[in-house]
């Protein structure tokens, strides 16, 4: 029997399931895009009661940094604890998912009046994400699906290891060298 715990801080939610033998046995979620600090280890504690975890899947962005850090800090801390192994996931990729058309657009909020985005034709996905305005996206004529959130359970069974945060904007507050 072999449990996964699944975790996404990529969105303005923080969703965490637990999925064995894949089955979904338990998922629950938090709304609010500055609550991912105090909902993710409260959400995972609630959910792992009485169960032990096998392997931790995360949602590696595209995000939000502070969201996407906490996500993936907690991930690989929890798994290091458990010596468990931890594979990371494009959030974008859970969400297509869920989509079942020939050729579309997965969009989440990137705030400033932007989103993440990425196309997909027969469920795979074309390119890399990106960031631009909504209207740069639409212009790609393809369905856009927006306000989506990954699925916990599809999540489990996608391909890959992605082993670095997909951040798609360069930091606003960098280091000054004084000279």
């Amino acid at each position: 029997m072999s449990t996964v715990l699944a975790i996404d801080t990529s969105t303005l939610r923080t969703s965490v399931a637990l999925i064995e033998n894949g089955a979904l046995i338990w998922k629950a979620h938090r709304d609010g895009a500055t609550g991912h600090g105090p909902a993710l280890p409260a959400l995972v504690q609630e959910g792992i009661i009485g169960r032990s975890v096998d392997e931790v899947v995360v949602g590696m962005g595209p995000g939000p940094f502070t969201g996407l850090r906490i996500g993936i800090a907690f991930a690989r801390s929890f798994a290091l604890a458990r010596n468990i192994p931890v594979r990371g996931l494009c959030s974008l990729d859970a969400i297509a998912a869920q989509i079942d058309e020939a050729d579309f657009i997965v969009t989440i909020d990137a705030r400033r009046k932007e989103v993440y985005w990425a196309r997909y034709k027969d469920g795979v996905r074309m390119g890399e994400p990106a960031v631009n305005f909504p209207a740069v996206v639409s212009s790609h004529g393809a369905r856009v699906h927006a306000d989506l959130f990954p699925d916990m359970k599809s999540f489990v069974n996608l391909p890959g290891n992605i082993t670095e945060p997909i951040y798609l904007r360069h930091p606003d507050a960098v280091a000054t060298v004084d000279r």
